[in-house]
């Protein structure tokens, strides 16, 4: 038997109790009542600026406040002459802590010169 389909068989068999709240850490959660990454939009921005020269950065909250998903635009001299993957990488050996913090990260990496292009074509 495959063992992932052992392992959903004894998740079905768990019982759990409703009324034991002792197990809820209280800490992760942010106001609204979600779990929290303790990632914020203003710590990404500080480091992308600092790591990688970044001289434009957007950074969205696609999780409903709760830091677990995030879309970023990310301008920054660094990626002239690097590919997609390159400048992903980059990225994310730079913010490599909050992005293991983190559900999802999206980043769009751009040079000035594609930015002010990207810009004047909206």
């Amino acid at each position: 038997m495959d063992p992932r389909h052992q392992l959903y068989k004894s998740l079905d068999k768990l019982a759990v109790d409703p009324d034991n709240t002792d197990t809820v850490m209280s800490d992760n959660l942010n106001p609204e009542g979600g779990a929290s990454s303790g990632v914020t939009i203003e710590g990404l921005k500080l480091k992308l600026v600092d790591g990688l020269g970044a001289t434009h950065v957007e950074i969205e909250d696609l999780s409903g406040g709760c830091g677990q998903m995030y879309e970023a635009i990310i301008v920054s001299p660094q990626f002239a002459k690097k590919t997609t993957l390159a400048r992903h990488r980059l990225v994310n050996t730079t913010l490599k802590e909050e992005i293991a913090a983190i559900h999802a990260w999206t980043p769009k990496c751009h040079t000035p010169e594609e930015w002010e292009k990207k810009k004047s074509q909206t």
